[in-house]
């Protein structure tokens, strides 16, 4: 049952994906990204920005499918019911270009209280001694908690929606984390949920990496980023004596972290938090270790330094990804990961920056993509 989800979603995100790109000229005033020279932009030409259908039509697919030999499927439709706000939210902009972040920032809270309160999504501890006391004793802060770390989750993806591949690839090694552990505990509905997003995140990437044919946008971005913090409150809540909040941590820890440190760097600069800039560590990867290595700026040069980015990223990923499925049960060594990913993070965020970065990390030869 697990292979048809899988290639359920997958295809059922495929095909639409190749219809919207196929007839892209009947639809493109609306969806199109056409900027091509802002700060956070790296593409060639003008692409629709609708990603987030295909991927919603994906899973909607897979729980059809699931529905069709299962009768407790209901849990599954009331979390894409929960992430309907969030992700209509950033359709709305991908659409119009006029809702805010702020906007899109309150759509995710929403869709994560709709979640705790349709599904019990509450983080009611986090392995932190004092801060667990309080939790068990206030479900407020229950409420809170949850409510800011899902919506900062679902930031945190859509910052890496950067380059083509990066957040379909990350969120697919996300779900095969989730999967996996979802599998160990035998709990069918998160294992669903999450091969579910994973084929519908394959089928979507088919068409994004490495030819960028269609983006994910906000509502992809924001989808695919509420999905993977529900899992992962799902997976503490639903299993408290088997999973340690430090496992979903390190597991999404490489967006998390990178929002955060993109906060402290911006309050450092006394710049304004929420403005785009072109300082994250995937803009730094594509500037300084594969930018130069194709001298030309025709768009079939700047489509392929595009997508040699991607696989720096998912190698960070895995770093943390990989060292999680083989410990989940140890808390002590996820703590221990997390520690060192952000000592490694912020160490070689440094290097980059003073043009330092490890030569292995440099692509010395000069590619010919023809």
């Amino acid at each position: 049952m697990a292979l048809y989800i899988l290639l359920a979603s997958l295809s059922s995100a495929l095909v639409p994906a190749a219809v919207i790109i196929r007839y892209q000229h009947l639809h493109g005033h609306l969806s199109m990204d056409h900027d091509l020279d802002g700060v956070q932009k790296f593409h060639a030409q003008p692409t629709p920005r609708v990603g987030g259908v295909p991927i919603i039509v994906g899973l909607v697919s897979a729980l059809l499918v699931w529905q069709a030999s299962s009768p407790s499927t209901a849990e599954a439709w009331w979390l894409l019911c929960a992430a309907m706000p969030v992700f209509m939210a950033g359709l709305i902009e991908d659409l119009t270009k006029r809702v805010s972040p702020l906007v899109r920032l309150l759509a995710a809270f929403v869709s994560a209280a709709l979640a705790a309160f349709m599904l019990g999504a509450l983080l009611d501890r986090l392995s932190l001694p004092v801060v667990d006391g309080w939790l068990g004793q206030l479900l407020v802060l229950q409420v809170v908690i949850t409510v800011f770390a899902v919506g900062g989750v679902c930031h945190s993806v859509n910052i890496i929606d950067g380059y083509n591949g990066l957040m379909a690839g990350v969120g697919v090694l996300a779900c095969a984390a989730f999967a996996y552990v979802s599998f160990q505990l035998d709990d069918q509905f998160l294992f669903v949920v999450a091969m579910s997003l994973a084929g519908a995140l394959l089928g979507f990437m088919f068409w994004n990496f490495p030819r960028g044919l269609i983006f994910a946008g906000d509502a992809g971005a924001y989808l695919v980023g509420f999905l993977l913090a529900e899992l992962a409150v799902l997976l503490v809540a639903r299993h408290p004596d088997a999973v340690s909040p430090w496992f979903p941590m390190l597991v999404l820890i490489y967006p998390i972290f990178e929002t955060v440190f993109t906060i402290l760097r911006r309050k450092q600069r006394k710049e304004a938090a929420g403005l785009p800039d072109s300082m994250h560590f995937h803009q730094l990867v594509y500037k300084r270790l594969v930018r130069w290595v194709a001298g030309s700026d025709s768009q079939e040069y700047l489509l392929k330094r595009n997508s040699m980015t991607s696989p720096y990223l998912w190698l960070i990923a895995m770093m943390t990804i990989i060292p999680a499925v083989i410990f989940w049960r140890h808390q002590w060594v996820l703590q221990a990961c997390c520690v060192l990913f952000i000592a490694t993070y912020v160490w070689l965020y440094k290097r980059i920056v003073r043009f330092r970065a490890p030569r292995r990390l440099h692509l010395y030869k000069h590619w010919d993509f023809a």
